[in-house]
C-alpha cells in the first residue's frame, strides 16, 4: 500500500509502497476514505514533542485523523464488523486501565498517540490498524461522508470536548477563541452552538472573516490592536467568561488568560512549540487575585462522539464547514509546510489515497 512516511524532519515526507496492516485479535484494518492534515502532524514532521516523550520516530507514518471502512476484523473483536464505517480518536487507549473503564479514555494510562508512536502507524496511508478496536473505534452515522468527519479524530473532537465538557459554558457567556486554525475555527463553531457569545482572535482577516461565517459576533485581528487582550475585554464589557488558545505559543496562551473577567476560565488546547518547549510564564498573582481557573484539555473520550453526532443530526453543529479543501496523499508535505507560516485555514483533508 501507498504511504507518507516521515524520514528526516522538516523534509518532504517520502511516498512509499510499505506492506498493508494484518489486524490483531482486538483490532482491525480500516481502508482510508479521508484523513485530516493537522497542525499535530506539523509539530511531528518538525520533529517537536521530544520533551512530552512523543516526538514520532523517523520511519513513522503521520497521520491521527482518520475516517474510513472497516477491512478486516481481528477474531477477538466484538462490536466492530467489515463494512462499518468508523473513525478513529487519536488517543488510543488500551480500553482496560481505570482511566478507560471509568469513561476517560482519552487520558489512557497507556495512551499510544496515533501516528506518533511505532506500535500505532498513522492514517497518511491506504490502509490503518487500529488496536483494542472495541474500545478505540467509533462508527459513523450513515448519513455523512467521510471528508466531512475526518477531523473528527482530532480537530473538531478535541474543540467538542474542551467547550462541552471540560469549560463551563452557559448561555449568553462571552467566549473569546485565540488562534483561528482547523482547530480554532472547530472552537468557535462549537461555542456558539453551545449558545455562548464568541470573540475571534487571530492574524488575518481571512480566517477571522471564516469565524464570523462560523459564529463569531466579534472579531479581533491582533496585528491590528495595541494590546489584544484589552481590545477582548472591551468586545465582552469587561473581560470574557471563557478563553480558549487554541495555538500553543506563548503570546496566545497568556493574551487568553489576560483577556478574562474575574472569575474566568482559561482552557488550553493547543500544545506548545520548540519556542516553549512545554513551558510558558504565566500572570499568576493576578491569576489569584481574580480566581482565574486554568484547564488542560486533550481529545475526547472515544463514548461521548454520540454527543456530537446528535448535534450533527440536528444541524447544530456542521464539522464539514471547517473544511477547507481535499488534497491527495502527494500533496501533504506542501500542506504541512505551509502550516510554518499559518498558511493553511481550516482543515485540509486528504480523500485520495491510491
Amino acid at each position: 500500500m501507498r504511504a507518507a512516511v516521515l524520514e528526516e524532519y522538516q523534509e518532504p515526507l517520502a511516498i512509499h509502497d510499505v506492506d498493508a496492516p494484518n489486524p490483531e485479535a482486538e483490532g482491525v484494518v480500516v481502508e482510508m476514505e479521508a484523513c485530516g492534515i493537522c497542525r499535530s502532524d506539523w509539530h511531528g514532521w518538525q520533529g517537536d514533542w521530544d520533551w512530552l516523550g512523543i516526538q514520532p520516530p523517523k520511519g513513522q507514518i503521520l497521520g491521527h485523523e482518520p475516517a474510513g471502512t472497516v477491512v478486516e476484523v481481528g477474531d477477538d473483536v466484538e462490536n466492530i464488523t467489515e463494512g462499518d464505517r468508523v473513525t478513529i480518536p487519536f488517543n488510543i487507549g488500551d480500553g482496560t486501565c481505570h482511566q478507560c473503564r471509568t469513561g476517560h479514555g482519552n487520558t489512557c494510562e497507556n495512551v499510544m498517540p496515533l501516528g506518533f508512536a511505532e506500535p500505532v502507524q498513522g492514517a497518511f496511508a491506504e490502509q490503518l490498524h487500529v488496536p483494542a478496536a472495541d474500545h478505540n473505534v467509533v462508527q459513523l452515522p450513515g448519513s455523512v461522508s467521510a471528508v466531512d468527519m475526518a477531523g473528527l479524530g482530532c480537530r473538531f473532537m478535541t474543540s467538542f470536548h474542551a467547550l462541552a465538557h471540560q469549560a463551563d459554558i452557559n448561555a449568553g457567556d462571552w467566549v473569546a477563541v485565540h488562534g483561528c486554525g482547523g482547530v480554532g475555527l472547530s472552537a468557535v463553531h462549537i461555542a456558539d452552538a453551545l449558545g455562548a457569545n464568541v470573540v475571534a482572535v487571530d492574524l488575518g482577516d481571512e480566517k477571522l472573516d471564516k469565524a464570523r461565517e462560523l459564529g463569531a459576533v466579534e472579531t479581533v485581528n491582533a496585528s491590528d490592536a495595541d494590546d489584544t487582550p484589552e481590545a477582548v475585554q472591551a468586545l465582552a464589557g469587561g473581560g470574557v467568561d471563557v478563553s480558549v488558545d487554541a495555538l500553543g505559543i506563548e503570546t496566545t496562551c497568556r493574551n487568553s488568560v489576560m483577556s478574562l473577567g474575574t472569575r474566568g476560565q482559561h482552557v488550553q488546547i493547543g500544545l506548545s512549540t520548540q519556542d516553549e518547549q512545554g513551558t510558558v510564564a504565566l500572570p499568576t498573582d493576578m491569576m489569584v487575585m481574580n480566581e482565574i481557573e486554568f484547564v488542560g484539555s486533550l481529545g475526547m473520550p472515544p463514548t461521548r462522539y454520540n454527543e456530537i453526532f446528535r448535534m450533527v443530526e440536528t444541524g447544530k453543529l456542521d464539522p464539514s464547514a471547517v473544511v477547507s479543501e481535499t488534497v491527495s496523499l502527494d500533496d501533504v508535505s506542501d500542506r504541512l509546510a505551509s502550516m510554518s507560516d499559518f498558511e493553511t485555514m481550516g482543515i485540509p483533508v486528504i480523500d485520495e489515497f491510491a
